[in-house]
């Protein structure tokens, strides 16, 4: 007998050989039906696989992160043999599991596949699917798997296989198809019930542009018709909502070759929204007894090779900038803190100092590949909400409790109330990613954790997630169609503090080693505005609005008093536009519409002599007539009731 312990803490003894599916009957039907996937001791299993020690088993259905791996790595495989069956040329290379589907990576021998070839393919993997075949893992010895691919002709399966050892190479039989595959696999192709190739792209063998180029066709599967509808439906919403059209047509932002690549320009509106989302943050962290600090865009070299982020990222930064100075070298900032660190060392600080809260708008510099360059969300130039708080040990819980105080009223501020914490450690299997001694990264961990569970979070842990430096905790947001965005950081270091030899005087009249708390509510400015965009379709909380109102005149006849209804609003720090052109009402009406206006107000011959002006919201609804001090009050009351007050 073994001993299966089970995620709930729970142990059952089964039969030595017994398999995961067999513990899922176990405990019910229902989820045998729903298995599809499973972890044995934390390594990937099939669901028919004989366990025969005892051990941790995890059982997944597509609705768990593991289980939609193994889906749609099945998936990969059942795309693959559709291809082979209708281009017998075909030479097949690897075919994985991407945060949203897969993708398959193919010589087709010279011929051009293009959107004409998609509709056979996916009909021939649909109609394998149906066939219900079950996927079988087995072992192969290394000269028989290089002798069927050198057989088959194909030079990158070979390739991939001279890389191995012999005792570890296994394929996937399934059908008619067999591949080169380490595991992790559905039961049978029938649990695949709709397919579709979401794209055709070009790829270089193993991403070396010195390499072949292949086709890689990119696809989606679900266990369910109505999963892939409902998909379908989501990417469309998303291209309208797509931060890019909505900065272009808002006019937000741009980008210009001549300036460079992942360099955004803001322009007049995006500039304006930028600096109350600065403010916004600004007073609540004066609030919370943060400084403002500045530091310039560039560093020595020797700064960042202090900090350790030279070592770590000076293969993909901006290189040096030489200057007429033998052996001088600055480099473009890739972060804040070392400076930070050097503000702080510049005075001598007691405990009775401590905690000091140096907060930046800082930007820096990242040289992102071209191909990684999307909009707001990936650019090699960007500000960050940066502060760093320096603190003693017993002060470490409460300033990390209080950041996390600020990160949560940021968010509730701005409409983003469905969120997880992930706290992210280090991989202890790989201590040469991170810097530092052990005791010091376990008590970083440990604070975060006492400071999730404060809090009532609710938080995974992910291992070999955190910063090369320290542990963090990152926020995990949901945005209005469904799809999770990190947002927010917190970090505890003792690293920095050691390589920069910060201290303070102690009670004790002895020097100690301050505490460093990196945070950053927004993340980076770019990508939280590209986030919060997308989030809301460009409809942004009343209170952020580059213009909060626009007045629409009837005719020019009432030109003088619409702008008389626009001054008393500017007054009263009510955002306002006026709309005298000569068109249509309708026209201007749609226009303000499509600029996604939240008020129009219109004045004509009546609204003229009562005094008044006709209110229409955003979305057609019409609030009858009154006062344009009236709506200034209720401008005011909305704006109001959508920021909550920062405690402190």
């Amino acid at each position: 007998m073994i001993k299966i312990t089970l995620p709930d803490g729970s142990i059952k003894e089964f039969e030595s050989g017994t398999t995961p599916m067999d513990v899922a009957m176990s405990i019910s039907h229902g989820l045998a039906r729903n298995v599809i996937s499973a972890s044995f001791n934390g390594e990937k299993v099939e669901t028919k696989t004989p366990l025969e020690t005892d051990g941790h088993l995890v059982l997944y259905t597509f609705n768990d992160k593991e289980g939609k791996e193994a889906f749609w790595h099945s998936s990969s495989h059942i795309m693959a043999q559709a291809v082979e069956e209708l281009f017998p040329e075909a030479k097949l290379t690897i075919g994985p599991a991407i945060e949203n589907g897969f993708y398959y990576d193919i010589d087709f021998a010279g011929r051009s596949i293009t959107e004409a070839d998609i509709p056979a393919i996916e009909k021939k993997a649909i109609e394998i699917a149906r066939g219900k075949h079950e996927f079988t893992m087995r072992s192969v010895s290394k000269a028989d798997a290089l002798n069927k691919y050198k057989e088959e002709n194909n030079p990158f399966k070979v390739e991939l296989i001279q890389n191995l050892t012999d005792g570890e190479i296994t394929f996937c039989d399934h059908d008619t198809f067999t591949d080169l595959c380490r595991g992790g696999h559905i039961p049978n192709t029938g649990i695949v019930k709709a397919f579709k190739i979401m794209s055709i792209a070009g790829a270089y063998w193993r991403g070396d542009e010195n390499n072949p180029q292949l086709t890689r066709l990119y696809g989606i599967s679900f266990p369910k018709q109505k999963d892939l509808t409902e998909y379908l439906e989501l990417l469309e919403q998303a291209k309208q909502r797509d931060h890019r059209k909505l900065g272009k047509e808002l006019q937000l932002f741009t980008f210009s070759q001549r300036v460079g690549q992942g360099l955004p320009l803001w322009l007049p509106k995006g500039a304006a929204l930028r600096e109350r989302l600065e403010n916004f943050l600004k007073a609540a962290q004066k609030k919370a007894g943060y400084e403002m600090v500045m530091t310039p865009h560039i560093g020595s070299k020797e700064l960042y090779v202090t900090s350790g982020h030279y070592e770590k990222y000076g293969a993909d930064s901006f290189q040096p900038i030489h200057t007429p100075a033998e052996d001088e070298e600055f480099l473009l900032k890739p972060m804040n803190c070392p400076h930070h660190c050097e503000i702080y060392k510049s005075i001598q600080w007691s405990y009775r100092d401590l905690p000091k809260r140096f907060a930046e708008f800082g930007t820096v510099y990242r040289y992102e590949q071209s191909g990684e360059l999307h909009g707001l969300t990936r650019v090699r130039g960007f500000t960050q909400d940066d502060a760093h708080i320096f603190c003693t040990p017993d002060q470490l819980d409460k300033e990390f409790m209080d950041v996390i105080d600020l990160v949560l009223y940021v968010f509730g501020s701005l409409g983003f109330e469905n969120f997880t914490a992930q706290v992210s450690i280090r991989d202890p299997k790989k201590p040469e990613k991170y810097i530092g001694d052990l005791d010091n990264w376990e008590k970083a961990e440990n604070a975060i954790l006492r400071a999730a569970q404060a809090k009532g979070l609710d938080y995974v842990v992910e291992e070999g997630e955190a910063a090369f430096y320290g542990p963090k905790l990152d926020f995990m947001v949901k945005d209005a169609l469904g799809r999770s965005w990190q947002l927010g950081t917190i970090q505890v270091d003792y690293n920095l503090p050691e390589r920069f030899d910060l201290w303070y005087k102690g009670a004790d009249n002895e020097s100690h080693r301050p505490v460093m708390i990196h945070r950053a509510p927004f993340g980076s400015m770019e990508r939280f505005i590209a986030i919060l965009l997308e989030h809301t379709g460009g409809n942004f909380p009343l209170w952020l609005m580059p213009e909060q109102c626009t007045v629409l005149s009837l005719s020019e006849k009432y030109e003088n008093y619409a702008k008389k209804v626009a001054e008393t609003l500017e007054i009263n720090e009510i955002r306002t536009t006026v709309d005298n052109r000569a068109e249509t009402m309708g026209k201007k009406i749609r226009e303000a519409e499509m600029a996604k206006l939240p008020y129009m107000l219109i004045v004509g011959e009546q609204e003229e002599k009562d005094g008044t002006i006709s209110v229409r919201k955003h979305g057609g609804d019409d609030l009858g007539t009154m006062t344009a001090q009236q709506f200034a009050d209720l401008i005011q009351k909305e704006v109001a009731s959508s920021i909550k007050t920062f405690e402190v």
